[in-house]
C-alpha cells in the first residue's frame, strides 16, 4: 500500500521545495501562506493526486481545507481512497 504522506512529502519537496531537505518542511505548514504553492502550481498538485493515487478531485473539493497543508491533503486523500 502506498505510503500517502511521504508521497506527498516526496512530491512537495521535490517539485516545489528544489529537493530541499524533508526537515524543511512542517507537515502543518500553510503551503500557500508559504509561498510554496500558487495556482499553477496547485494545478499540478491536483494531477498529481489523481495520477498517483487514482482519484479524481472535483472543483467544488479544491480548498484550502483539503489543500493547505501535508496534514490536510493526507487527510483529503485518505477521505477519497476510502481510508479515513
Amino acid at each position: 500500500m502506498i505510503d500517502v504522506r511521504q508521497t506527498l512529502r516526496g512530491f512537495v519537496l521535490e517539485q516545489f521545495l528544489d529537493g530541499a531537505a524533508p526537515d524543511q518542511l512542517a507537515d502543518d505548514t500553510s503551503l500557500e501562506r508559504a509561498q510554496i504553492v500558487d495556482s499553477a502550481r496547485m494545478m499540478e498538485l491536483i494531477l498529481f493526486l489523481e495520477e498517483t493515487f487514482s482519484l479524481q478531485v472535483e472543483n467544488e473539493e479544491a480548498l484550502p481545507e483539503n489543500f493547505d497543508t501535508i496534514d490536510r491533503l493526507v487527510a483529503y486523500v485518505e477521505r477519497k481512497l476510502g481510508r479515513g
